[in-house]
């Protein structure tokens, strides 16, 4: 970071805790699904989560409408959009918000998604080359998503890995990728810190707890979950649970006592 200037270093600052960890609840599920379960009125899932957020990812409508502008979390914006789940191609994305509405709402990073694989792929990439060099001109760290489309399914650390290295090499700040099998390979071949997105609900708890833990064992910085919190029926003992991985080391086992014991006091 010693290239960095004050601001970027700022601002990868409030992102990334003192500990070197982070944990970012994304919550912009809706630009693209509509009123997703659980998520149907978003103040209403946001504002028990986020004291135990280290930053939440929205959109600017959402941040608008459902975050208390007195709220000092980070905030990481989803500047990327244009296409729905009733469309013909989620990979075919475009940039929908500029850079001077990122900094007129005072988000601390923006993020959009790459589709490596697609036939969106060349569009995604410039997509995000154009969004770092304005994010490099104003201090403001992009964070590259690796998401997959409908046809393209791959979650394996071949693929993951290809993708994070070259959001990486266009300029991300930070990579949003899958935890997969041999999740060591994605991270050691990504110059740039790596945060484990979640995907779809699993079936037990202590599923996500093993494959948080794991990730963070070999190499990831922290988490981007949100419907595996937010959709829990407990939805803070949830995210507490997954803040002691992150931040105090603690293992699936704690994890998984913690959340029962959290569970049992409702």
């Amino acid at each position: 970071m010693i290239s960095m200037d004050w601001g970027m270093k700022n601002r990868m600052a409030q992102l990334i805790q003192a500990d070197g960890h982070c944990l970012f609840l994304p919550v912009d599920h809706g630009y693209f699904q509509g009123p997703t379960r659980k998520l149907e009125e978003p103040r209403k899932t946001i504002e028990p989560l986020l004291p135990y957020a280290d930053a939440i990812f929205i959109t600017r409508g959402v941040l608008r409408s459902s975050v208390d502008p007195n709220n000092t979390k980070p905030i990481i914006l989803r500047v990327s959009g244009g296409t729905s789940m009733v469309g013909k191609d989620l990979a075919n994305e475009g940039i929908t918000t500029s850079m001077e509405e990122a900094i007129r709402l005072n988000v601390t990073a923006v993020g959009l998604s790459i589709f490596v694989g697609t036939d969106y792929e060349h569009e995604s990439l410039l997509n995000l080359s154009k969004l770092v060099d304005e994010g490099e001109k104003y201090g403001i760290p992009v964070m590259a998503v690796t998401a997959v489309g409908r046809e393209l399914e791959k979650r394996d650390a071949r693929f993951l890995a290809l993708a994070s290295r070259i959001a990486a090499e266009l300029g991300a700040r930070v990579v949003k990728t899958y935890w997969c099998q041999d999740f060591e390979k994605v991270v050691r071949g990504c110059p740039v810190p790596v945060v484990m997105a979640g995907g779809p609900r699993v079936d037990t708890e202590l599923e996500v707890f093993e494959f948080v833990y794991d990730g963070m064992q070999k190499g990831a910085i922290g988490v981007n979950l949100g419907r595996n919190i937010w959709q829990n029926d407990f939805p803070v003992a949830m995210i507490k649970a997954i803040r002691v991985i992150i931040h105090q080391d603690a293992s699936p086992k704690e994890a998984q006592e913690l959340y029962e014991n959290l569970k049992s006091e409702k």
